[in-house]
């Protein structure tokens, strides 16, 4: 799937992913910064909660969004039916960022998927609409999502369960809760599949502000993993036993905290986002 293609001399929105659990109420830094990138007090962003079935998630983000002085609106889409709706499709072309909540990323696709609403939502991120989604919402950001699989620190075969995204990036694949839930194991195996993409493993309450020139900043509490598969020379994916342990060899790894950077087109990081652009 190839990414949507923006208006001409129009810059495409940032994608934020966010690794779930994000401060709401005690120094929410990750949504304060993404209500002031969606235009502060003339942000109107979109809330679509669809990943979660609980009814007070949509209501919740509204009421955070509105006490940071933005004005917010929610689609609540909880039939494929529904993404066809004129009246929904209508709201969102007023958007100037996009929220998507978490829950289960499978749910989130077997809806979306497909739809005008996912259209809709990959045109408007090329067109300079701003994209954020926490957990399951980050998960569904890239081409190939993350649905399920194995715990642990080791890659297995079998250790995924990958489905189709958004398609708003064919840059990176995500992970989510990472350290807390220790799913190292299976963004690795992810990575065996396609080692096209960067990994991101992205901690709870921490996210990755990736701007449009592919320049990624962290911002939060906890540390982004990148893994960087482009100089992978062996693996044994491909001949392993159903479970076993997969080795990978070539890999890159860089642990990012808050203020570090990391360029997906140049796979260059670094601490300093003024050594990053020069380099290009």
């Amino acid at each position: 799937m190839s990414t949507a293609i923006p208006i001409q001399g129009q810059p495409r929105g940032y994608l934020i992913p966010i690794g779930g659990a994000e401060a709401k109420r005690k120094d929410p830094v990750i949504l304060k910064r993404f209500v002031k990138l969606c235009g502060g007090e003339d942000a109107r962003i979109l809330v679509i909660p669809t990943a979660s079935l609980l009814d007070e998630t949509g209501p919740m983000y509204l009421e955070l969004f509105e006490d940071m002085g933005a004005k917010a609106m929610c689609i609540p889409i909880e039939e494929r039916d529904q993404c066809y709706g004129e009246d929904i499709l209508s709201v969102m072309e007023k958007a100037t960022g996009i929220f998507i909540t978490g829950g289960n990323q499978l749910r989130l696709s077997t809806i979306l998927g497909g739809t005008p609403v996912a259209r809709a939502i990959r045109r408007l991120n090329a067109n300079g609409v701003h994209m954020a989604g926490t957990s399951a919402g980050a998960a569904i950001i890239s081409e190939h999502m993350i649905a399920g699989g194995r715990g642990g620190a080791s890659p297995r075969e079998s250790g995924v369960v990958l489905a189709p995204g958004l398609g708003l990036t064919n840059l990176i694949i995500i992970d989510q809760h990472f350290n807390k839930r220790g799913r190292l194991g299976r963004l690795l195996a992810a990575l065996s599949f396609n080692p096209f993409v960067c990994g991101l493993g992205i901690d709870e309450n921490t996210a990755a502000f990736i701007a449009p020139d592919g320049c990624m900043e962290v911002v939060g509490h906890g540390t982004v993993m990148v893994i960087d598969p482009a100089d992978l020379r062996l693996s044994s994916m491909s001949y392993v036993r159903k479970a076993e342990a997969v080795s990978l060899v070539g890999l890159k790894l860089h642990v990012l905290a808050s203020g570090s950077y990391f360029n997906l087109e140049t796979r260059e990081a670094t601490l300093d986002k003024g050594a990053l652009q020069g380099a290009r």
